[in-house]
């Protein structure tokens, strides 16, 4: 009877941790979503809202308080070109390829 009573302890420890991970997992992801809400199209600098502006044939975000400028990942080769010197001397330790 014992050998019995720990098999369904068991299995229902089983299940709670399993519980308890689902759970946890949906909560980070609601955590997640809800700062991603908070702040979408936000300013990093000043956090007013972000506008997307045409700036020379490439969609940028820019500020609508300070004028901080947003550019996604390739923009800024897009708009200065490749240049093999003073960019990815001075870029090259800030980006990630």
């Amino acid at each position: 009877m014992a050998d019995e009573d720990d098999y369904f302890a068991r299995l229902d420890a089983e299940k709670k941790a399993a519980l308890r991970k689902k759970l946890d997992g949906e909560a980070s992801e609601a955590a997640e979503e809800a700062l991603r809400e908070l702040h979408h199209f936000k300013c990093g600098k000043c956090g007013h809202d972000m506008a997307t502006q045409l700036f020379r044939g490439v969609e940028i975000e820019v500020c609508s308080n300070c004028q901080a400028v947003l550019l996604d990942p390739g923009e800024l080769e897009e708009l200065a070109g490749t240049d093999e010197g003073f960019f990815k001397e001075f870029f090259g330790n800030f980006v990630r390829r």
